[in-house]
């Protein structure tokens, strides 16, 4: 595979950290994108198919040993792997719109900016493993603590939602970095406020987004 990323116009993702209110969004967009006679696949990582769904129950789980950084990263990516295959390729190759609850920069943010992971590796990977990338990103920042206490409140957390505080900063601060490296594909919606209100501009942000692409 190319070692350049080919950007997919139709290939929106949703970012953020724990409590960010992502699947309420997507929910709205989907919405929107059906009312405006688009096809659209709503999608998850890690997950997507049924294998990479097997994946996440792995990494998930927190009735097991926890796995070392890099056999997360290396699981993460396995399971991005089959979803681009299984799913997001086709998804695009045949005209719809795919919506999708985090993808590679989550693997920064947590995996790189968290973990402490090999930044180049991760590079690599995505260029090697995944080799494409969103024509839109919104990234929905929350402060950690009101982040945290909507996750948390939902009542179980996985393994990952564990985390102390000082790994989500970190998770933040990775996102943040990413936003201000691309800005020409990152869109910054500021999702502490309610989630209407919310929904409301990551809706004016796809809007604008569509309209640049006619």
């Amino acid at each position: 595979m190319s070692t350049e990323l080919r950007t997919e116009p139709r290939l929106v993702t949703l970012e953020g950290g724990e409590g960010a209110g992502k699947t309420t969004v997507l929910a709205a967009l989907r919405a929107m994108l059906e009312a405006a006679g688009e096809r659209v696949v709503c999608t998850r990582e890690p997950g997507g198919t049924p294998l990479a769904e097997r994946i996440r129950a792995l990494l998930l789980d927190t009735g097991h040993e926890p796995p070392a950084a890099t056999t997360e990263l290396l699981l993460m990516f396995a399971a991005r792997a089959q979803h681009v295959q299984a799913t997001i390729a086709p998804a695009l190759a045949g005209g719809a719109w795919v919506l999708s609850d985090r993808f590679t920069d989550a693997s920064h943010a947590y995996q790189g900016a968290a973990r402490g992971g090999d930044r180049g590796l991760i590079h690599l990977l995505e260029q090697r493993v995944v080799g494409i990338t969103p024509g839109l990103t919104l990234l929905l920042d929350v402060p950690v603590e009101v982040g945290l206490a909507r996750a948390r409140g939902r009542g179980g957390v996985d393994r990952i939602e564990a985390e102390d505080a000082a790994f989500f900063e970190r998770v933040r601060a990775g996102y943040l970095e990413r936003a201000v490296a691309e800005p020409e594909r990152f869109r910054l919606v500021d999702a502490s406020r309610p989630a209407d209100e919310v929904a409301a501009e990551a809706l004016a942000r796809l809007s604008a987004y569509r309209g640049s692409l006619a």
